[in-house]
This record gives structure tokens, C-alpha cells and sequence, in this order.
């Protein structure tokens, strides 16, 4: 046992014995076979690298869903009005739902805290007649017994500030007289509460932190103590609900702006469309931050989780949509630079809180829904749909206007091919309830995933990837590929390790496939490259043969070359907003580059940012500036203009000398 285990085991054998009374009883593990470690007791997770585990190493996968209504003005599931709650609740687990995110509001959290419960929230108890005479807190507490009943598990969220079913409109975590000390508090008084309860095993700080540079209130992203500051915020809610639990998850969402490259916090949002000075997206999708100012949690930093949003263009039309697009394309201009790359250099793991919504009513959505589910299933990453809730608006849900009847369609092609399942089989996160109870048909525990069950646990590590080799080697860079590992289960990644000289070798980077770039090498070095794989089970191989190379001296050889996209991100009656991506296409860095084109008939350049502009009649010429013309091989900038007519062009050129 490492020592940040015994610590851990310490921590929680000491919670446990602060109130031994609530704690709820075990059932007995399934029986392991020797060459297994026993199952915990406890179902408390933690991170590693870009992982999720159990006490005992075991990689896991949180795969859910949202069920909103404890956040607005009924403080209450929605639905109860017609739909039973243990019916729903056994259903989520039977059909693979192994986490719920159940947004609250501070509001809520307060009047609990202070003793004011709902006596008489909005339950037919003719459907329900378990919750006759239960205000709104003893349904709660019912629910989370019915959730250990059938092996589910809990992450609460912060929605909104005011009980308020569109409380998460605004921006920020604190509102009127609820103080940002009120939103630590609040969580403190709900983390002390269900301390000893492992159903609940995440707290979802705050729902998307948002706003702009024109809001009265706006979150944003940097290594101040500003109130504004959602990463301190995060930081500080955070380590104050581990100094009661240890051992709950912290998810820090994104933000919706981050200051592009020289540009501050005090920058202008320039009109007419999108800001040259920030970089957005989704409400709490944005984690651009994380790379200069990631958040810290001490010696609980095991137990953090970054969570971004991302919806699609039946919510709202973001630029990203208007031409065509796939999975690609949104992984290098949308989700890579916002919050995939987190996932990639092995910072820590992703949980995407929200996505989702109407299938078979726009190409577009679904093309969208489809290529986030094959990345999230491809790469491991954690989830919850959104949402339950037939009455989310923009969204619908999981259920039909009935509560009790599923979107068999929505279910099948979008949300079931992304849940955790093993040997045909839905896996739980509890280690002794089968996910959807003791006589389940349909899933199984995280114990009997490991060792035994419904299928073997399975504890052998996938066969050693082959040598990597190398290509397009320069000074700085060398692209890397390998022939895959074989496994009985699946390989879900490869971790690629870098050595110096005779130095000691660590991970550079994860990828899902068998190729890798490594960058920020060094001229004339000697460095040796091994791959290892890892499996569903978190099995890792041995490392593959080494590859040793040494990178050329930089003297100023290779060849710099240069590509453009141009693209319309966004038009109006009159005008138009383009962004060209100006991509270093040689071997060497560039020392600057020059991008043309010629202008359609009534298309004109009016305002252009990130490049020095010249128009000579129908002929645009933009140089770079001095801070984004150097690109060292295969990296991109991008710069903006605006003008007016439609934005059609021809003849788009780039130069690199």
C-alpha cells in the first residue's frame, strides 16, 4: 500500500467513525480468486493521470445522465407530479445509467441548512405513496436510499444560485444576498451531511460560469483571489468540502471567454459579432485557462475532475456549425483547444457534465451528437446526458411527456453505445450492488467486474505495443507511430514515455491511437521513445522496444512552408466575420508568412485583427505579427476580419519564407 493509500484509508476510516450510526450496511463482495486483490468496502474514487479509479486501483468509467428539478423554484425531482420514483430510479440503473448529476441551487442548500424543508413539495403521491407526508429533504434522502438500492451513484451540482428554474441564466456563483462565503457554506453543510454516504461520490461545483466583457457579471479564468476568479472559487469550495471528505470528486467546470494571445482580462468585446480579444464557447465549456492556471487542490489534487459542456446547433447556432464539419474538425477547432487537449497531456480526467439533446430533427445535431459520442467512448471519457427530463426545452429528454416511457431512439443510437459495459453487461460503480439491484439481469457490480461474476475479472495486461518508429524528424519534432498492442478486453490507450540521454523516461502523453507527434525537443539530442499500453481494466503492458534518435543540430535547414483555410464563421444581412487558420506545413519553423486572396464581386475587409492588412482593389494581402509569425512545424494561428457582403473569395494563397 503506497503511502498516499494509507493516508487515504486513515481519512476515511476516521470519517467512518464520526458517525459509524449512519453509515449504511455492506453486503458481502463476491469472492475473488487469488491472484485478485479484494474488492473495497467503500466505493470512494480518486484520479490518476487522466483516470478515474477505485480504492484499489481499478479504472473506472462514469457514465450517466441529468435529472433536473431539486435546482428550481419546486425543489423537487421533476416529474414526480406523474411519474413513479423508484421506477425511474430502478430504470436509469437497468438500463446502464451509473451516476446521476443532480443539480441543486445554493438556495436550496441554505434553507436545508437553516431547517426549512418544502412540506408539501409537488408529488402525486397516488403514484407515489412512499413519499406520503415526506417534505422535500426526506424525499431526498429516500431517493439516495433507493440509488444504494440498485447501485446507483450520485454528483450534485450547483446549478444556480436562487431556487429558480432559469437560475442558471446568471453568469456567476454569487447573486443578491447569497455571498460567495453563503456558496462555500452551503456546500460544506451538504458535504457533512452525507460524509459517510459513498452514493454520493462527486460534487459538480458550479453549473457553467459564464459571461462576457459586456455583463454587468462575467466568471473568469486566472491565478488571482478576484471573486470573479471561477478557478479560485473552484480551488477554494473544493478544498474546503475535502477538509470534510477526502474522498469525494471535484469538478471544475469551464468558463465561456478566455483572453486571446495579447489580450488581458480588461480587453475590449469588439463588435459587430465575435471578440478578436477572446477565444469562446459553450457556457462552462471553455478550459483554455487550465494550461497557464490549473486548478490546485493540495494534497487532495487526486480528486480533481475538469468538466466542460457542449451542445449543439438546436441549442444555439455556434460558428463552428455553418459550413461542414465532423468529428475532426470539431476535435481541432473546437474541443482539442478547449478542453480535450486536458485529456491528451494526461492533466487529469474529463467528465463531460452536459450533452445531448433532439435526434432526427436537424442532419447537423446529429452529425454533432454522434461524432462527441464516439470521441467520449473512443477516448474513456467520463459523462452525463442531458438530460432525464422530457421538459428541457431546448433538449427534451431521455423520457416522453409521460414519465414512464422512453425515447427508445435517442436511447439506442445515442446514449447506450456510450455506457460503461463489459461481456454484454452494464457496469456499476458499486462494488457490492449490482447496477440495477441484487436480482439485476442487466448489469453487474464493479466487484464482480474485477474478479468474477458475470465474466472473468480481468487482471492480464495487453501484449507489448511494437517498436515505435519515426518520421519527419526535425530539431524540435518527431512524429512517432507503432503497431498495436493485442488484448483480450480492448486496449483503451497507448502512453507514450520519453527518455533523455541516459536519463530516467516519464510519460509525454496518451493517445487513443497508434500515432503521437512529440514536440519541444531539443536540437542535437539523443532521446529514446517506448510505448505501453492500457487496458479497460487498467492492465498495462510492458514497454515496447525502444526507438533512440537524435535530432538534427538547428542550423537553419529544413524546409518552411505554410497552408490557409479561410472560413465564414458568422454572417448578417450586409456583413460577414471570417477566421483564417494558417497552418506551418514543412519541417522547420516559419519566421513569419503571408496569406492572399482575391475578394468576390461586393464582398469588402473592414476591421482585421491577429495580421497587418493591405487591400489593393480586389487583392487582400495580411502579414503576420510580430508575436504569431514564428510556427514551428505542424502548429497554426489563426486571425479574424470582418467586412461587408457575403465573405466569397478565390484565390487563397500562403508563403512561408
Amino acid at each position: 500500500m503506497s503511502a498516499r493509500t494509507k493516508l487515504r484509508a486513515a481519512a476515511t476510516a476516521a470519517i467512518v467513525l464520526l458517525s459509524l450510526a449512519a453509515a449504511p450496511a455492506a453486503t458481502a463482495a463476491p469472492t475473488a480468486g487469488s491472484a485478485v486483490a479484494a474488492a473495497p468496502t467503500a466505493d470512494w474514487l480518486h484520479t490518476d493521470g487522466n483516470r478515474i479509479v477505485d480504492e484499489a486501483g481499478n479504472q473506472v468509467w462514469l457514465t450517466g445522465a441529468n435529472w433536473f428539478g431539486f435546482n428550481a423554484s419546486e425543489r423537487v425531482f421533476h416529474g414526480l407530479w406523474s411519474g413513479n420514483l423508484e421506477s425511474i430510479t430502478r430504470q436509469m440503473a437497468e438500463r446502464g445509467i451509473n451516476i446521476v448529476r443532480v443539480p441543486i441551487s445554493t438556495q436550496l442548500l441554505l434553507e436545508w441548512k437553516a431547517g426549512q424543508t418544502t412540506a408539501r413539495p409537488n408529488v402525486n403521491t397516488y403514484v407515489n405513496p412512499d413519499l406520503e407526508g415526506l417534505n422535500n429533504l426526506q424525499i431526498f434522502d429516500h431517493w439516495l436510499a433507493l440509488c444504494e438500492r440498485y447501485g446507483l451513484k450520485v454528483m450534485l451540482d450547483v446549478h444556480s444560485a436562487d431556487a429558480d428554474n432559469s437560475g442558471h441564466v446568471y453568469p456567476v456563483w454569487w447573486k443578491g444576498s447569497i455571498t460567495p462565503e453563503l456558496f462555500y457554506q452551503g456546500w460544506e453543510w451538504i458535504t457533512t451531511r452525507y460524509r459517510t454516504n459513498d452514493t454520493i461520490v462527486a460534487m459538480d461545483i458550479k453549473n457553467e460560469p459564464h459571461g462576457t466583457p459586456n455583463d454587468p457579471q462575467r466568471a473568469k479564468w486566472d491565478s488571482s483571489t478576484d471573486q470573479d476568479n471561477f478557478k479560485y472559487a473552484c480551488e477554494t469550495a473544493g478544498r474546503r468540502i475535502l477538509a470534510i471528505n477526502p474522498n469525494l470528486l471535484i469538478l471544475c467546470e469551464g468558463i465561456e471567454i478566455y483572453p486571446r494571445a495579447g489580450a488581458t482580462w480588461n480587453s475590449p468585446n469588439t463588435n459587430p459579432d465575435r471578440s478578436p480579444n477572446y477565444h469562446y464557447n459553450w457556457w462552462g465549456g471553455n478550459l483554455r485557462g487550465v494550461a497557464e492556471h490549473p486548478v490546485d487542490l493540495g494534497a487532495q489534487q487526486d480528486q480533481l475532475v475538469y468538466s466542460p459542456h457542449d451542445y449543439g446547433p438546436l441549442v444555439y447556432e455556434q460558428p463552428w456549425f455553418a459550413g461542414d464539419f465532423d468529428k475532426d474538425s470539431l476535435t481541432d477547432d473546437v474541443w482539442r483547444p478547449n478542453w480535450f487537449y486536458i485529456h491528451e497531456q494526461n492533466i487529469a480526467p474529463l467528465l463531460v457534465g452536459e450533452w445531448g439533446g433532439r435526434l432526427g430533427q436537424d442532419a447537423r445535431q446529429d452529425r454533432w451528437m454522434a461524432a462527441l459520442r464516439d470521441l467520449m467512448v473512443e477516448n474513456g471519457i467520463h459523462h452525463t446526458f442531458w438530460c432525464l427530463n422530457p421538459n428541457s426545452g431546448d433538449t427534451g429528454g431521455l423520457l416522453l411527456d409521460d414519465w414512464a416511457s422512453w425515447d427508445e431512439t435517442k436511447y439506442n443510437q445515442m446514449l447506450k453505445p456510450a455506457l460503461w459495459q463489459h461481456n454484454g453487461k452494464f457496469v456499476g460503480l458499486d462494488h457490492q450492488v449490482r447496477l440495477g439491484g441484487a436480482n439485476s439481469s442487466t448489469g453487474i457490480s464493479l466487484a464482480e467486474r474485477y474478479a468474477g461474476g458475470p465474466g472473468p475479472g480481468d487482471t492480464t495486461a495487453p501484449t507489448a505495443p511494437g517498436r515505435p518508429t519515426a518520421t519527419e524528424v526535425t530539431a524540435t519534432a518527431a512524429a512517432l507511430s507503432w503497431t498495436a498492442s493485442t488484448d483480450d478486453v480492448g486496449v483503451t490507450s497507448y502512453e507514450v514515455l520519453r527518455a533523455t540521454g541516459s536519463g530516467a523516461a516519464s510519460v509525454i502523453g496518451t493517445v487513443s491511437g497508434t500515432t503521437y507527434r512529440a514536440t519541444n525537443l531539443t536540437a542535437s539530442t539523443a532521446y529514446t521513445f517506448t510505448v505501453r499500453a492500457r487496458d479497460a481494466a487498467g492492465n498495462v503492458s510492458t514497454a515496447s522496444p525502444p526507438l533512440t534518435l537524435t535530432t538534427p543540430a538547428d542550423n537553419g535547414s529544413g524546409d518552411a512552408g505554410c497552408a490557409a483555410t479561410y472560413r465564414v464563421i458568422s454572417s448578417w444581412q450586409g456583413g460577414y466575420q471570417a477566421e483564417v487558420t494558417v497552418r506551418n506545413t514543412g519541417t522547420a519553423a516559419t519566421t513569419g508568412w503571408t496569406v492572399g486572396w482575391t475578394l468576390s464581386a461586393g464582398t469588402t475587409v473592414s476591421s482585421l485583427w491577429n495580421g497587418r492588412l493591405t487591400v489593393s482593389g480586389s487583392t487582400v494581402t495580411v502579414r503576420n505579427e510580430p508575436y504569431n509569425g514564428q510556427l514551428a512545424a505542424g502548429t497554426s494561428t489563426t486571425f479574424g476580419l470582418t467586412g461587408g457582403g457575403s465573405g466569397a473569395i478565390s484565390n487563397l494563397a500562403c508563403v512561408a519564407p
